[in-house]
């Protein structure tokens, strides 16, 4: 089954995680991508546990790609990218502001190969301002954009880091959404155009909704960390953790007599909606006190039979024996010669006609240079001397 980015290429010339999840997802749904890497090869290839040149990472962010090695420092390499872009309908760079210009592949630059680019410029920080040019990485958006603060401890105010890289993989997200939606404006309107986004502006526009909130109407800026210290929804019962929510007041008295607290439902302070928000960390603690004399089983079958939202707190060892994971069958298991079995998950979208799906596993480095170069028009010749005087490298 063809996918919906089916003969739309993309040169992907990102590293790390931001860069190259956006364009594994857009690989998923069809697009011929191709990940033009420097002889080093992107730093995820050695970071983590590997096998050979890739990492369990670099196969999460890489799959359906193809690998072309270049040394754009040199004329030949600069010459093949850019008869490379010339065939293409996206270029990704994530780059700090200003290298791609240096370096001669600006976007300005590669518009002259083809009028109608998309030109994809992701940063940390964006283009100004005093940390433009600094480095960054996912722990720094994280304290700039009020994530670690929102996730204070509730006890001590100390901030605390997300354990997972959220700011990577939501700008990655919102870097792919924002292609294809380009992609549709050029049908439309026959023009290209140049696309910048900041991981900070992502992260601080994914926050607003909900974590940034109390910032939205002027002086209610006190009440945000009355509302990041507040307590979490996991709760200890007799053999493990489960989780509980109760927001619109079914659910509430769903709660109520899945605990057996009658008393709750006449309790002034629970009795609203606005009332079990203000009062929540002495309803989460008389909440608390009853979960933790049963067992997890026992109150998630209770707690589902009253229509309360719940969920056992599954960890890496749980997950993919759930049953609703397993349902989903949303992690697959892989094979490959210099791999042996691993796991992937699916493309999460589901089309009914045209299916995302992983034809084709991360590549080697270099794995796809000889068969690249031959596509734009490089003789055997011509391809084995820029090999030999490194402006392309191939794998083997």
């Amino acid at each position: 089954m063809p996918g919906a980015l089916e003969g739309v290429r993309i040169v992907d010339l990102t590293t790390m995680i931001s860069g190259p999840i956006a364009t594994m997802m857009l690989a998923d749904q069809g697009a011929d991508v191709i990940k033009v890497e420097p002889k080093t090869g992107d730093l995820v290839r050695v970071l983590g546990p590997s096998k050979g040149d890739r990492t369990a990472t670099f196969l999460a962010a890489n799959r359906n790609k193809r690998s072309l090695v270049l040394d754009l420092k040199t004329d030949e390499g600069l010459t093949a990218l850019r008869k490379l872009v010339a065939t293409a309908d996206v270029v990704v760079q994530n780059f700090r502001p200003g290298a791609a210009e240096r370096m001669g592949i600006g976007e300005a630059d590669l518009r002259k190969e083809r009028a109608d680019l998309i030109y994809v410029s992701i940063s940390g920080f964006g283009e100004t301002g005093p940390y433009a040019k600094k480095r960054v990485y996912d722990p720094v958006i994280q304290a700039l954009s009020g994530l670690a603060a929102i996730q204070a401890d509730r006890d001590t105010g100390r901030p605390r880091m997300i354990r997972t890289i959220i700011p990577d993989k939501l700008t990655a997200v919102t870097a792919a959404q924002a292609i294809t939606a380009a992609l549709f404006a050029r049908e439309r309107r026959g023009e290209g155009q140049h696309i910048k986004l900041s991981m900070l502006d992502a992260m601080i526009a994914f926050l607003w909704a909900e974590g940034l909130v109390a910032l939205t109407f002027p002086g209610g800026e006190k009440h945000a960390a009355r509302a990041q210290l507040s307590q979490d929804l996991i709760y200890k019962t007799k053999d493990g953790y489960i989780t509980v929510g109760a927001v619109s007041d079914d659910e509430w008295k769903g709660l109520c007599a899945a605990l057996d607290q009658p008393q709750w439902l006449e309790d002034e302070r629970f009795n609203t909606p606005s009332g079990r928000v203000v009062n929540a960390p002495e309803r989460l603690a008389l909440t608390q006190e009853v979960l933790q004399h049963k067992t997890s089983a026992e109150w998630l079958s209770v707690l589902d039979a009253n229509q309360v939202p719940c969920a056992p707190i599954l960890d890496r060892t749980t997950l993919l024996d759930h049953p609703q994971i397993q349902a989903n069958q949303i992690v697959e298991e892989q094979s490959e010669d210099d791999l042996g079995a691993f796991r992937l998950p699916r493309p999460a979208a589901r089309f009914s006609r045209t299916q995302g799906e992983i034809r084709r596993h991360a590549p080697h480095l270099g794995e796809h240079t000889e068969q690249l170069l031959g596509e734009l028009g490089y003789d055997q010749q011509t391809i084995d001397e820029l090999i030999s005087v490194g402006a392309a490298s191939n794998y083997g």
